[in-house]
């Protein structure tokens, strides 16, 4: 698969993002029978499995998501012992999208992954419908506990599935280094577009 790999600015030591566009075009087409707006979407290739995988519950989008980002981290070469996923901002069933990605990509460089060292531990909205990029760092503050034990010292590869503003990208970094990570590597598989 053909990627677009974007660099990411952050509190991380370095960052990036898979694809840069992940919707190409978004079309209204009308609404549907409950008077909700239906727009006809093209997507990339990478930003169409993280549509099938997080939305259509397709599992079988794992793999080539993370073919993808195993090729890119072998080229990128970052210097990690530990795999952490981004908490989701919602729970998912019956599986977390995300969460899946990160033991996937830990398994194949032969790396350990800790699913439990960040936590969310307050309730916020979908940040995908909060625009101002203050309003989504306000409602993040104190939202994520981070286990020290899981974390100090060791220089951690950080994995979300889609970026938009970064906003929750950049707390759980400041919430890690904080807790005594020795350096913070995050990856997105996609990025899309943000109002912020």
């Amino acid at each position: 698969m053909d990627i677009d790999p974007v660099e990411l600015r952050g509190p991380w030591t370095e960052g990036y993002a898979l694809e840069r566009r992940h919707a190409l075009s978004s079309e209204f087409v009308g609404h549907d029978s409950f008077g909700n707006p239906q727009f006809d979407t093209k997507r990339s290739e990478l930003g169409e499995l993280i549509f099938r995988l997080k939305y259509r519950n397709d599992k079988t989008a794992l793999d080539p998501i993370a073919d993808a980002a195993v090729k890119f981290i072998n080229g990128w070469g970052p210097h990690f012992d530990l795999v952490v996923a981004v908490p989701p901002s919602r729970k998912r069933l019956p599986y977390q999208p995300v969460a899946e990605i990160a033991r996937i990509i830990a398994g194949r460089l032969s790396k350990p992954v800790n699913l439990d060292a960040v936590s969310k531990v307050k309730g916020t909205p979908e940040l995908k419908n909060v625009y101002e990029y203050e309003q989504r760092s306000e409602l993040l503050k104190r939202a994520f506990r981070v286990n020290g034990n899981a974390v100090a010292g060791k220089r951690i590869l950080l994995v979300d599935d889609l970026y938009r503003s970064g906003a929750t990208a950049k707390m759980v970094t400041h919430d890690l280094l904080a807790a005594g990570a020795a350096a913070v590597y995050f990856l997105a598989m996609t990025k899309t577009r943000t109002r912020a």
